[in-house]
Order: structure tokens, then sequence, then C-alpha cells
């Protein structure tokens, strides 16, 4: 699917600007400043009513002061414009955004990147996070182990297999295409069936299906052991073992969302023998396998009416899960469909970064509520002492501008605060 190439300096150019993942970057961070978060709507709401209420205190001030107590009219000019200065709301208009600029640039500084002031305030409230198995949990640089075959050689096999997955995507394409040395075949009408194989005929008018268990279930139960299996016109050819490894820090992530009172959920298109046995190396509970994307969306759907769900995958096949969970996450070197459809990236895609991304979102959403608590706070005690004549306008413009410094300054704080 590659756009027709042209040639600048010598260098073939095979994807416009607007395709690149640095476009894409940019467009994150222009989506980050231009959101607001809900509780940034809730300031405006008050912010709307605050204005003309204050613009009537202001009023009553002066009339009350001049008419009633019989002060002058200078002196009761003088507490009406005491009242305006000190209670221009600045610091309410600065609570919010303040934060989240401070918190987001943290959180990329950190690796990661959030599509939305919003999804940060969404992410502080998570409570459950799906994880896709394959190249998530997991490396997704698969070795291939025995092969075994049938009526065929290994070597023809093995350039079937690698004909079929070439045209795929998928992480354990990635890695036979990588790990079979083998000349290709030529093959024609190439399909591949999301989340169950790839279909394929050659010149000869064979037809070659290469998928896993869950399709081939009664050959599966024959062969166990065997993950893929290629058939020849519905005839099999050859069973192939499949080893996987746990990332590293997949262990000491689920621990610590789990400390957080997040619960971890496996969700994966693969056998329930694996999905199992990984799940129970991290200390994952709640397993769902051998689900195929639609039924991966079904479930997704049906987790997220529950509680505040996250979904993070890397696949073609997580994209429209990832679209339906409440927050989407996705690691950088994942298909670009998943990252298009993920709010949340992680750029070194190690997974660690969701524990960090968790706390970088509580903090950032704990420094919004000390930002409005303060601006309300101020107006509340300085107003009156301005309405009765106790502040000067000069004292008001400048117990103002203290306000001001006070939130701006606890947001900065948030950057170099431990979290």
């Amino acid at each position: 699917n590659i756009r027709q190439s042209n040639y600048v300096c010598g260098h073939r150019i095979e994807k416009s600007a607007d395709e690149s993942a640095l476009h894409h970057i940019v467009e994150l961070i222009e989506n980050a400043l231009s959101n607001k978060p809900q509780i940034q709507k809730l300031a405006d709401k008050i912010t709307a009513v605050f204005v003309p209420i204050v613009l009537s205190i202001c009023a009553l001030t002066f009339l009350s002061a001049y008419f009633l107590f019989n002060v002058s009219f200078t002196h009761s000019l003088m507490q009406s414009i005491a009242v305006l200065v000190i209670s221009c709301p600045c610091a309410m208009g600065l609570a919010t955004p303040t934060a989240v600029m401070v918190g987001m640039s943290r959180a990329a500084r950190s690796g990661i990147l959030m599509n939305g002031s919003n999804t940060l305030e969404m992410f502080s409230s998570i409570k459950q996070i799906v994880f896709d198995k394959t190249g998530t949990l997991t490396t997704g640089k698969f070795t291939v182990g025995e092969l075994k075959t049938f009526d065929t050689t290994e070597t023809e096999v093995k350039s079937i297999i690698l004909s079929l997955e070439k045209n795929s995507s998928h992480p354990i394409a990635k890695s036979l295409v990588e790990n079979l040395k083998s000349d290709p075949i030529v093959l024609k009408k190439v399909v591949e069936e999301k989340g169950i194989g790839m279909q394929g005929e050659d010149e000869a008018g064979n037809i070659y299906r290469f998928s896993s268990s869950k399709l081939f279930k009664s050959i599966a139960d024959s062969y166990e052991g065997y993950h893929l299996f290629l058939l020849k016109n519905n005839q099999l050819i050859a069973a192939l073992q499949l080893n996987d490894e746990i990332k590293p820090e997949s262990i000491t992530t689920i621990k610590n969302l789990q400390r957080q009172q997040i619960e971890c959920v496996l969700l994966s298109g693969d056998t329930k023998q694996k999905c199992e046995a990984v799940a129970k190396q991290l200390g994952i509970k709640k397993v769902f396998a051998e689900k195929l994307p639609s039924e991966k969306l079904s479930i997704i759907t049906q987790l997220s009416n529950e509680k505040p769900t996250a979904m993070i995958g890397d696949g073609i096949n997580d994209a429209p899960s990832l679209s339906r969970a409440h927050i989407g996450i996705s690691v950088s070197d994942g298909s670009q469909i998943a990252i298009q459809s993920a709010q949340v990236i992680l750029l070194n895609g190690n997974l660690n970064l969701l524990v960090q991304a968790l706390k970088t979102s509580k903090a950032t959403l704990s420094t919004i509520k000390q930002n409005l608590f303060w601006a309300f706070f101020y107006n509340v005690v300085a107003i009156p002492l301005a309405a009765f004549g106790y502040l000067s306008p000069m004292i008001a413009a400048f117990s103002m501008a203290f306000s001001d410094v006070i939130v701006i300054g606890n947001s900065i704080w948030l950057r170099f605060k431990k979290i």
C-alpha cells in the first residue's frame, strides 16, 4: 500500500510529511493544548457566573457606602474599585491550564504522549487496564521452534509461509519473516483475515491457509504444543511451534499497578494455554483467550460499562478495542492504526511508563484542585475585606497578583516534586 515513490537528492520518498511519525506527534501536542479537561470547563462555567456577581457586589458596595453609611464619594468609589481589582478571576483562569501544561510536559519528557488534556484527567480515574499479550506483555519477537511437515519438504513449507506472512503486519508475521530463511514462491489472491490468519493461491490453483489453533481446533487437539498450522487444499502439510518471551518489565508493571488498586486483565487472540501461562507468571487473574477482534471489542465494551477502563495494545487487531476503551494506549513501535486509535502513546515501549503516566495524571489533577481551592478561597476572603474598605486598590492589586503567583508557582512545583 505504498504510494508512488519519488526521488529527492537520491533518496526515495515513500510517504508524505502528513503521514510521518513526527507529524502525528505534533498533532498530539496540538490536541493536548487545544482540548480542555472537564474540570477546566467547570471552572469556566463558574467564572461565567462569578463575573456578574462581582459586578453586582461592586455596585452594591458603592451604593451602600455612599448612601447608607455616608462615606465620601471618593472613598466609596475606591472601595468599589478595590472589589473589582481584587476579584479579578485570573487565578481561576490560570489554575487548570498551567497545571496541565506542566503535567503534559513532565509526561512527554518521560516518553509519554497524551492526546488532549482531557485524556490526562480521564487517565487519573482508571480502575482497570486490559493488556494485549503479543508485543505488549511479551517481546513479540518470536523464535521458531519445532517444524513438523507432512508429505512435503521443510524448504517448501518455509517458502509458502514466508510468501503468506510477508503480506501481514502482525508481530508473529514479522518474526516469521525474519526467522524463515528461504526463497518465497509466487502467490496470488493473498488475503489476511484479521485475527485469524492468511490465505493465498499459487499459480497451479492450490489454496494455502496458515492460521492458529483457534481456526483449526480439531487439528490442534491432535498436535498439542503446536501453535500454527499450514493447510494445502484443506489438508495439513505443516505444524509449527513458536516461542515468545515475557518482557522483563511486565512483572514489575503489573505488580505496581495492582498496588495502586488497578485491576489488570489479559485479552488476547492467542491460545488459552499460552495466555493462562503468561497470566500465571504475571499474577493476572482475569484472562480472555482465543478472541477475535469483534469479540475483543465486545469484551472491552462490557468492561468499560463496569468501571473506567484503559486498554494497551500494539496491533491492527487491537485498534477497534483501543477506540472503545475509555483510554486507549499504544506503544510507539506498534502498528500505525493502533497508534492513531490510542489517546496515550508510550514512546519507547516500556510498560513501566504506564505506572508513571498514572502517577503523573493523578498528581496533575491534584495540583489543579489545589489551584482552584486557592483561587476560590482567596476570593471568598478578599472580596468582603475590599467591600468593607479594609483594602485600598493598590493593596488589592498586589494581593490579586500574589494569588496568581501562588497558582503558577504551585503548578511549576509539579515539574520537580517527587510523585
